[in-house]
């Protein structure tokens, strides 16, 4: 399993990797948004919904703000990644995110940050409540979640509802066309159509263990076998 916990795994970890006939995720370089996202917008873009702002690291360049402090010589190789893609002031919680009624009302500073992104603003939504589709998944077995909250950015804490989904068709062929063997797409449909938020190399960990999500994480956990048959 390649699990270096940056946005963009550094070459020699890849390069290492190649070696072994198996290596989970060996495929996936680069999981920032500016890679992943087909819905950022830029600067005078005319475009005239919602937007919102988010890091272009995942988990709000954390990862990347803990090497740059405590660098010590095994982390060295990975050093160059955290220079060239460095976070000044991350938005690190939900209640940090920023959301705009257009495209005209984002500071101009925004724009000048290579740590933030802008992106269209595409919830999925019904009456009070916003929701997001969590697939996870591991080799060919793999389960899909659906997130009810009712604050617009949907996370762990703010969710009052959850129920068992199928991936839709478009998020499991967008895994496959990124290489990823092991981790948990974040997605919504909006008007019908998917919309990829987040590719991440993990599944996470959960605040709270209940029968029905240790039989999610059994479910998944059999996936390794597919490597081995």
């Amino acid at each position: 399993m390649v699990h270096v916990d940056l946005s963009v795994v550094p070459d020699e970890y890849l390069e290492f990797a190649s070696r072994y006939p198996i290596a989970l995720n060996s495929g996936v370089k680069d999981i920032r948004k500016s890679q992943i996202s087909t819905n950022l917008v830029k600067q005078g873009d005319a475009y005239s919904g919602k937007v919102i702002v988010k890091t272009d690291l995942n988990f709000g360049g954390s990862p990347e703000q803990i090497l740059r402090r405590h660098r010590s010589p095994w982390r060295r190789l990975a050093s160059r990644f955290v220079r060239d893609h460095a976070i000044g002031g991350s938005l690190q919680t939900h209640s940090k995110y920023r959301i705009y009624s257009r495209l005209t009302d984002v500071p101009s500073t925004i724009f000048e940050r290579n740590d933030l992104v802008v992106e269209k603003f595409l919830p999925e939504q019904d009456g009070n409540f916003f929701f997001v589709r969590n697939y996870e998944f591991l080799g060919n077995c793999s389960t899909c979640t659906r997130l009810a909250a009712t604050d617009p950015i949907v996370k762990d804490h703010t969710v009052v509802h959850i129920e068992e989904i199928a991936p839709h068709p478009q998020i499991v062929e967008a895994r496959s066309r990124l290489g990823f063997d092991y981790g948990k797409f974040d997605y919504v449909l909006h008007n019908g159509q998917p919309v990829l938020l987040d590719a991440n190399k993990t599944t996470g960990a959960d605040r709270v263990c209940t029968r029905e999500l240790n039989a999610r994480r059994r479910r998944r956990a059999n996936g390794i076998y597919s490597y081995f048959t």
